[in-house]
C-alpha cells in the first residue's frame, strides 16, 4: 500500500466522522497504524498535523476557503494574486488544437505518454510537440481514455521534457519550474472555462456560480459544470478547486477523496508558507 493510499484511508475516515472530531489515536487505529507512525507519515505528506488537516475537512473551513475566494474574486480572476497563489496563472498556458486536429481524432498527431507516481497516486501523462494533452490519475496504468480521445494518433511510450517539466508541479520547489504548455482538445467554450480555472488561487476554492460569472455566462452553470468535468489535465488545470456554494466538496472525476486530499494539501502548504 502506498503512502497516498494510507492517507486516503485516513481522509475517508475523517470525512465520515469529522463531526465527532476524532483524535490522533482514533484515526490511526482506523487505518491500522500506530499513532506515532501515522503522525509522522501524515506530517511528511501534508506538512501539517492530522489535527490541522481535520480542520480543513470540516464544513466550516471549506466555507472559509470560499469566503477567501469570494472576497478576492474581482482581482484573483482578473489579475491573479501575488506569490504562490498565482502558480497556475503564471506557469500554465493553454493552446487549443486546430479544428483539423480536433475533428480528425488526432490523425497527424504524434503523442508520447508515460506513467508516473505522484503523492496522490499514479498518473498517465501525454504530450504532443506543442504541450501536454492529457493527464489523468489511473489505478491500473490504463490507456483506453487517452486512445479514445485521439483514436487516429500515433502513440509512443516515452517521457519527454514537456512531461518532466509538468510533473515537477507534484514534487520539489515549484519556483524552479518553467512554463507548462498545454495542447488541448476542447470547444471554444470549454477552453474559456479551463482558462478561468487557472485563475483560481492556489490554496483557495471557488464555486460553479463564480466560474460562470467569471466567463460572463452567469446563466450557463450547467454547461460550465460539464466543461469543468471534462477537464483533460488533472491538477494542471485545477478543477479540484471548484466546490459547491454550500461548502460541500462535491464530485470529482478522479474521486472525492482525492479532491479533498488535493485541496487540503494545497491549503496546508499555503498556511505553512505564511508562517515562514
Amino acid at each position: 500500500m502506498t503512502d497516498y493510499q494510507r492517507i486516503a484511508q485516513a481522509i475517508e475516515f475523517i470525512n465520515k466522522n469529522f463531526k465527532l472530531q476524532p483524535d490522533l489515536d482514533t484515526v490511526a487505529d482506523a487505518i491500522c497504524l500506530s499513532p506515532f507512525h501515522f503522525q509522522r507519515l501524515f506530517k511528511e505528506w501534508t506538512g501539517v498535523s492530522p489535527k490541522k488537516f481535520l480542520q480543513f475537512v470540516s464544513l466550516g473551513h471549506a466555507k472559509k476557503l470560499l469566503m477567501r475566494q469570494n472576497s478576492l474574486a474581482d482581482t484573483s480572476f482578473e489579475t491573479g494574486l501575488s506569490g504562490s497563489s498565482r502558480l497556475h496563472d503564471l506557469f500554465v498556458s493553454i493552446e487549443g488544437m486546430t479544428p483539423g486536429e480536433y475533428k480528425s481524432g488526432g490523425e497527424n498527431l504524434k503523442i508520447n505518454y508515460s506513467f508516473e507516481d505522484t503523492p496522490f497516486g499514479k498518473v498517465i501523462i501525454a504530450s504532443t510537440s506543442k504541450g501536454i494533452c492529457h493527464l489523468s490519475f489511473t489505478e491500473n496504468e490504463e490507456v483506453d481514455e487517452l486512445i479514445e480521445k485521439f483514436p487516429k494518433a500515433t502513440f509512443t511510450v516515452k517521457q519527454d521534457k514537456l512531461q518532466e517539466e509538468a510533473l515537477k508541479i507534484f514534487h520539489g520547489n515549484i519556483s524552479d519550474m518553467k512554463q507548462i504548455k498545454l495542447h488541448l482538445k476542447g470547444t471554444p467554450f470549454q477552453l474559456k472555462v479551463w482558462e478561468a480555472l487557472l485563475r483560481i488561487p492556489y490554496g483557495a476554492a471557488s464555486t460553479y456560480t463564480s466560474v460562470a460569472h467569471a466567463i460572463q455566462s452567469p446563466t450557463a452553470m450547467r454547461v460550465v459544470g460539464s466543461a469543468i468535468g471534462a477537464n483533460p489535465v488533472a491538477y494542471l488545470i485545477p478543477c479540484h478547486r471548484v466546490i459547491r456554494s454550500t461548502g460541500v466538496i462535491g464530485d470529482y472525476h478522479w474521486g472525492n477523496t482525492r479532491k479533498t486530499a488535493l485541496l487540503g494539501w494545497e491549503n496546508c502548504k499555503t498556511e505553512a508558507a505564511l508562517l515562514v
